[in-house]
């Protein structure tokens, strides 16, 4: 039986490498299934979760952030800005990186009601990111992150 040889890279490292019996990600443009044989794709990716079946049976769901993804000869690289497998999400952590980022949202819309005109770019990534991130977000991105790690890291919630 053939087989995905996959590997989820973010920025600052390598998050998991192995052969995977399927892959789904989600793209701008809807969610996509990758299997064995599958046709050449370069895709960007939406803040979503990849979720990858081993090919030892383990399902594996990682959370990714800004990236793209490319499948050739079967082997797909996911490449994000930040990606976490879900069973190592703080989810207090990311809890607290929600509250930041939809305060300093509701700061920056007051900001531009009121006519100062700013751009909303005060979220430091380390409240919002992958552990060891540098990151420097507005505060939609700092929001989209911090709702997808939530998602991976409470699917039933």
């Amino acid at each position: 039986m053939a087989l995905l040889t996959v590997e989820v890279v973010a920025v600052d490292r390598m998050v998991w490498a192995g052969e995977a019996t399927r892959l789904v990600a989600k793209t701008l443009e809807g969610e996509i299934g990758i299997l064995p044989g599958h046709e050449p794709v370069l895709a960007l990716l939406a803040d979503s979760a990849v979720r990858i079946e081993g090919a030892d049976g383990e399902r594996l769901t990682f959370a990714v952030h800004k990236g793209f993804f490319s499948v050739a000869d079967n082997r797909v690289s996911v490449l994000a800005e930040s990606a976490e497998l879900s069973t190592q999400i703080d989810v207090a952590r990311a809890e607290a990186a929600l509250a930041s980022a939809k305060s300093a949202l509701a700061a920056a819309e007051s900001a531009v009601a009121a006519g100062g005109g700013g751009s909303g770019s005060g979220i430091a990534g380390s409240a919002g990111g992958a552990s060891g991130s540098t990151q420097s977000d507005d505060p939609e991105s700092a929001l989209a992150r911090a709702e997808t790690r939530l998602k991976v890291a409470n699917p039933d919630a």
